[in-house]
């Protein structure tokens, strides 16, 4: 059964910083893209975060250079550091595939950042 069960959210201040993970099971994190997602309240799910096969990764503009996307396939596990949180970053946030496997949406782990 494939399972993806986010944790490490929370509510911090502007400009501190939460360590978000995502443990993957029934299939694994190799081999294939995988990001990181999240849905503000009112808006639609958008990716924030990608990592390739190679290891190359990619951000949205609104993150660049405060989150890092990383992937532990020895644990099988999706990490994203966030540094420098801001009030905009509050929303849910989501592990999946790139692109996103719609049957395997976890239920994502809140983060709120208070100004």
């Amino acid at each position: 059964q494939v399972q993806l069960v986010e944790s490490g959210g929370g509510l911090v201040q502007a400009g501190e910083s939460l360590r978000l993970s995502c443990v993957a099971s029934g299939l694994t994190v190799r081999y294939t893209p995988w990001g990181w997602y999240r849905q503000a309240p009112g808006k639609e799910r958008e990716s924030i975060a990608t990592i390739y096969n190679g290891g190359g990764k990619e951000y949205a503009d609104s993150v660049k250079g405060r989150f890092t996307i990383r992937r532990d396939s020895a644990k099988n596990i999706l990490t994203l550091e966030m540094n420098d949180l801001k009030p905009d970053d509050t929303a849910v946030y989501y592990c999946n595939r790139f692109p996103p496997w719609p049957q395997y949406w976890g239920q994502g782990t809140q983060v709120t950042v208070s100004s």
